[in-house]
C-alpha cells in the first residue's frame, strides 16, 4: 500500500505545480513565452521580443520586439494585451484556465485572443460569439484561480 502511495502522490503533486495560477498566461516568467503582444496589431503575427526590451506589468515580464512597441504596451496595455490573460479563450468559457500556442492567436475587435491548438480554435471560431460572451463571464470567476 504504501509504495503505492508515493506514485500517486508524485503524480498529485506534479499536476499542482503545472496549475496556471497567475492571471496571465506566463508559464517561464514571461508572459506568453516571450512574445510581442503589440506586434499581433501592428504587424499581424507573432514576432518573439527581447529580453532587452521589457516591461514589467500585472506580475509578469512582457518582451518586445522594438521600443516602439514596448511605448505602445506601457501607454496602454490593456489595449494589447490579450483577452484571459492569454489563456485559452475557449477554455475560459468552459470554465478553466488553459495554455495556448501562439500560432492561434485572433484578433476580435480590437482584442487579442488565443486557444490551447488549432482544432480547438477551430471550434472556437464556429460559435465565437457566444463563447466570447461566455468566456467573458467565466474569467472574472477562475481570474485567481489554478
Amino acid at each position: 500500500m504504501k509504495k503505492m502511495l508515493l506514485p500517486l502522490l508524485l503524480i498529485v503533486l506534479g499536476f499542482h505545480s503545472r496549475a496556471q495560477v497567475s492571471p496571465v498566461f506566463a508559464p517561464d516568467g514571461r508572459a506568453l513565452k516571450g512574445y510581442d503582444v503589440v506586434a499581433f496589431f501592428t504587424l499581424s503575427k507573432p514576432v518573439m521580443g527581447y529580453d532587452s526590451l521589457a516591461h514589467e506589468w500585472n506580475g509578469v515580464r512582457w518582451l518586445f520586439s522594438s521600443n516602439e512597441n514596448r511605448n505602445l504596451f506601457a501607454a496602454a496595455p490593456e489595449k494589447y494585451a490579450p483577452q484571459y490573460g492569454g489563456y485559452c479563450a475557449y477554455g475560459t468559457a468552459e470554465g478553466h484556465k488553459a495554455p495556448t500556442e501562439v500560432e492561434t492567436w485572433t484578433i476580435v475587435e480590437n482584442k487579442l485572443y488565443f486557444n490551447y491548438n488549432k482544432p480547438v480554435q477551430r471550434a472556437w471560431k464556429k460559435n465565437q460569439p457566444a463563447l466570447i460572451e461566455k468566456a467573458d463571464r467565466q474569467w472574472p470567476v477562475i481570474k485567481d484561480k489554478e
